[in-house]
């Protein structure tokens, strides 16, 4: 493990599965193929093990976005950065001038900062606060931008039910996350549970237009699934 051990105690370094709690004691199995540099000393905190976009699907998605984006686009946001898997993944891709990272909770935010730096990502714009807020508040006006969206998908209700109903979601729905960031931006992609109700999805797609959808996998298992709105040009369909 690195040095820099850190001084919060709700940030850890855990280098062996006794220090995982019960509930969190699988992910010690999956450490390498959520973090790829593990082992040089990652900062994470106990809920975002939970919500970190494993590496590989991080750079999937960050190439999905860079080969499709709509021409002149040179700024992307994302607005639940967490600990900073997909802001890792979009600064060390190249296709962006800029990168912005918001993510409410202070302690999660010095963890992305860290990993970041872990990666020898220096080229990210770091913002603590509500993104439904600092959206709006600081790029409504701009043209050439892309807001990615990963919410918390409320606890674990999504893994329930064979189709989950997106209005469900906490704290922010479906509904309020596509309406607040739509204001913004029309190219807009969201990070949703693998079994998430296809129709509510594109009730949302502009009259003429369609939503593409892709899954993301590890090992051939869903993980995660993307919905791409705007003028993004995957060419024939998606499919991942």
């Amino acid at each position: 493990m690195a040095d820099d051990a850190p001084e919060e105690e709700e940030i850890h370094q855990w280098d062996s599965p006794d220090q995982f709690p019960d509930n969190l004691k699988k992910y010690w199995f999956q450490r390498f193929q959520i973090w790829s540099l593990y082992d040089k000393g990652v900062w994470m905190t106990e809920d975002a093990w939970f919500g970190v976009t494993p590496e590989p699907i991080a750079n999937k998605i960050a190439t999905h976005i860079s080969e499709s984006m709509p021409k002149g686009t040179t700024t992307i946001i994302d607005a639940f950065s967490g600990v900073g898997g997909n802001a890792i993944a979009f600064a060390r891709c190249g296709a962006f001038n800029e990168v912005f990272a918001i993510e409410k909770d202070p302690i999660t935010m010095k963890c992305a900062k860290h990993n970041a730096k872990l990666y020898g990502v220096t080229n990210i714009n770091f913002i603590v606060g509500d993104s439904l807020v600092e959206i709006k508040k600081r790029f409504l006006g701009r043209t050439n931008l892309i807001i990615f969206a990963s919410p918390p998908w409320g606890g674990t209700e999504y893994g329930a039910t064979d189709v989950f109903d997106l209005s469900l979601m906490e704290p922010y729905n479906l509904d309020k996350l596509y309406k607040t960031y739509s204001r913004v931006s029309k190219h807009l992609v969201l990070y949703l549970p693998r079994t998430s109700d296809l129709n509510q999805i594109a009730q949302y797609a502009p009259e003429g237009k369609k939503v593409e959808v892709a899954h993301y996998c590890i090992q051939g298992h869903s993980k995660a699934l993307c919905a791409y709105f705007g003028d993004f040009d995957f060419g024939e369909d998606l499919v991942e």
